[in-house]
């Protein structure tokens, strides 16, 4: 409903954004880098998951020794559950291999003497991630082992190198987005030219990567938005526009702390959603490229984390945010 109403409202003209700074505002670092340091990106390259973890859609077959009434196929739910005879629902989402040949053993254990059970994945759909941008097969990719960064671009068709709009493919930059907090840019020339090959990181389940365009000009949403990530700046948009085409906050995010920062001006401002609804035009402020919407969660106690690398042409961000107390 609020996603529509966002849609929906046009108040003309957005006025600049203001460079006066909130209570509790966003820090930014004066330290200019066009791509992420080398301690962020080794710390957003900590290793996966050591083995396969199951996830919604993932389909399953699940084994009894001797049970062949107990024995079948199943599909993970959106839920993480799956319905088993006899034992019922039983949650897999998480799980590896192990964990969950035990908790299936366990559920059957109850009406069963020692059950012999064996867990197959037939198919790994809930592994995926989705590359973007000045790729030849833009989209979700799916794998059974977690890729680097260089196997997605490969298996995303490589990079263009002729046709319409291969130009634009400067090859200079690639992002990474990791669930909704987390972002790392890069120098792709580097990586591509085996000058830096820590750069080849390894891509996790979810795992966003982005190619920009040479003129693509970007602003960013983030925290408890429903689609997070980064979206091209288009003539006249506002910070009502960028809410509305991220689909809106979250369930989980708290609309009385929109937060809006401008890191090549050291710009930052609060509102909240009732503020922007409000026939006040001064808020719904003009978007400039590289700002940034951060919406914190109303569930935590508090919020701090670093953002590394919003806008590679700009500022490195730290964010630290306390969202338990008043304004």
């Amino acid at each position: 409903m609020l996603t529509a109403a966002l849609v929906g409202c046009s108040l003309g003209a957005a006025p600049p954004l203001p460079k006066k700074e909130v209570a509790e505002p966003f820090v930014v670092n004066e330290k200019l880098d066009a791509v992420s340091t080398a301690e962020a990106l080794q710390a957003f390259n900590s290793a996966p998951p050591p083995t396969y973890q199951i996830g919604p859609g993932d389909k399953l077959t699940v084994r009894v020794w001797e049970r062949p009434e107990l024995t079948g196929e199943h599909v993970v739910g959106p839920d993480g559950y799956v319905s088993l005879p006899v034992a019922g629902p039983i949650k897999l989402q998480g799980l590896g291999r192990e964990e969950s040949h035990a908790l299936v053993t366990s559920a059957l254990s109850r009406f069963y003497e020692a059950p012999i059970v064996t867990i197959e994945i037939d198919d790994y759909v809930s592994n995926r991630i989705l590359v973007l941008g000045r790729v030849s097969k833009p989209g979700a990719l799916q794998f059974t082992e977690p890729p680097t960064l260089l196997d997605a671009i490969s298996l995303a068709g490589g990079l263009p190198v002729g046709g319409l709009g291969s130009e634009k493919a400067t090859l200079t930059r690639c992002a990474v987005f990791r669930g909704r907090e987390h972002l790392v840019w890069m120098s792709l020339k580097d990586l591509l030219a085996g000058r830096n090959l820590a750069l080849n990181l390894q891509l996790r389940a979810g795992d966003l990567v982005y190619i920009p365009d040479a003129d693509d000009q970007l602003v960013y949403a983030l925290g408890e938005i429903n689609t997070p990530g980064a979206y091209n700046l288009s003539p006249e948009m506002t910070l009502m526009d960028v809410i509305s085409r991220a689909g809106g906050l979250t369930e989980d995010g708290d609309p009385n702390r929109i937060n809006l920062v401008r890191p090549s001006e050291g710009a930052s401002m609060r509102v909240s959603l009732r503020e922007l609804l409000s026939p006040n035009p001064t808020l719904n402020v003009s978007l400039q490229q590289g700002d940034v919407l951060y919406v914190p969660s109303s569930t935590l106690g508090r919020v701090g984390y670093v953002l590394n690398r919003l806008n590679p042409l700009t500022s490195f961000l730290v964010f630290t945010q306390s969202v338990s107390g008043g304004e």
